[in-house]
């Protein structure tokens, strides 16, 4: 589970990258933060995560939706339709045409999975498998792509992963489902709760 969450997250962070996720003229704000989490008392980041995690987990939160109600929300997206073309353009490293933003997942040079960002509907993205088949959901914050909003991912049966808080284009703290605080992404490093670090990353 531990290890399923951090890909889930690292894919999340490369997808949602404002610089990708918008055209040049209509990009808002980047955003910038410092960081100075390191420097920071245990006292001072836990209010951080508390805040951080409240705003991700109010009370119209939906943690698990039922089956039959997810499934009618994204229900022109269950299966790719167009998943041969969407494939094709993913193994050739095609990352955007006039109505969406695209980007593949692979294992060695094997594309295994894709993503969606349909143009039109940018505040949710959809995740496929190799064969066209709904994996995941992002659903994104209303002030998305200004800073800072947040995402949150579900499975396909409607049941949350995983939660964001963008702070900046370089700066995340990443959630599971249950408000279990997995660390701070600051530009290539993720840290703990207790300043320690955890992780690293190649795009951000």
């Amino acid at each position: 589970m531990k290890k399923l969450f951090i890909i889930t997250i690292l894919l999340l962070n490369i997808f949602l990258s404002p610089t990708f996720a918008q055209e040049p003229e209509t990009l808002t704000l980047q955003g910038k933060a410092d960081f100075n989490w390191l420097d920071m008392s245990q006292i001072e980041r836990d209010t951080i995560i508390d805040n951080y995690k409240n705003i991700i987990f109010s009370d119209d939160t939906v943690y698990k939706y039922k089956r039959k109600d997810f499934k009618a929300l994204h229900k022109d997206y269950l299966k790719d339709e167009n998943n041969k073309t969407h494939y094709l353009e993913a193994q050739e490293g095609i990352t955007e045409t006039k109505d969406y933003r695209l980007s593949g997942f692979f294992s060695g040079k094997i594309l295994i999975s894709y993503a969606i960002q349909y143009k039109k509907n940018p505040k949710t993205v959809y995740y496929y498998d190799a064969f066209g088949n709904l994996k995941y959901v992002d659903m994104i914050s209303d002030n998305y792509p200004n800073f800072p909003y947040w995402s949150k991912q579900y499975r396909a049966g409607g049941k949350m992963i995983s939660a964001i808080y963008f702070v900046s284009h370089d700066m995340q703290y990443m959630y599971e489902p249950d408000g279990k605080f997995q660390g701070v992404w600051f530009m290539d490093k993720m840290y703990d709760r207790n300043a320690k670090q955890t992780l690293t990353r190649t795009n951000w």
